[in-house]
């Protein structure tokens, strides 16, 4: 095993793990706020997207890295998860970002009464 297929592919998924627990962890630690409403978790939706479109770019960069290798696949159950939590990741912030704007159209709607 090559020690950068190796980094890559745990980098791909911490970054995965990382886009997947931004979101909820910015809606959970806006109930603790007296300051911050539900609706500024919205500022982690670029966090987010940003951290799995990482996870995906480091999987991809680590099976490349292992096709041309002698070695073999070796990470691969590591480069698989990454890029999988990377799509859920990349999946969770794009429906935050729809709620974020269903949300801003019934205000919008509701405002014009």
């Amino acid at each position: 095993m090559q020690a950068g297929e190796s980094r890559a592919a745990w980098g791909s998924l911490l970054t995965g793990v990382a886009s997947c627990a931004t979101i909820p962890l910015a809606v959970y630690l806006t109930r603790f706020s007296d300051s911050y409403d539900l609706l500024h978790a919205g500022f982690a939706i670029p966090v987010a997207a940003g951290l799995a479109v990482a996870a995906m770019a480091l999987a991809r960069r680590a099976r490349l890295r292992s096709s041309v290798s002698l070695a073999g696949s070796a990470g691969s159950r590591r480069v698989i998860f990454g890029r999988v939590l990377g799509v859920i990741g990349l999946c969770m912030a794009a429906a935050a970002l729809v709620a974020l704007g269903v949300y801003g159209l019934l205000e919008y709607m509701g405002s014009r009464d």
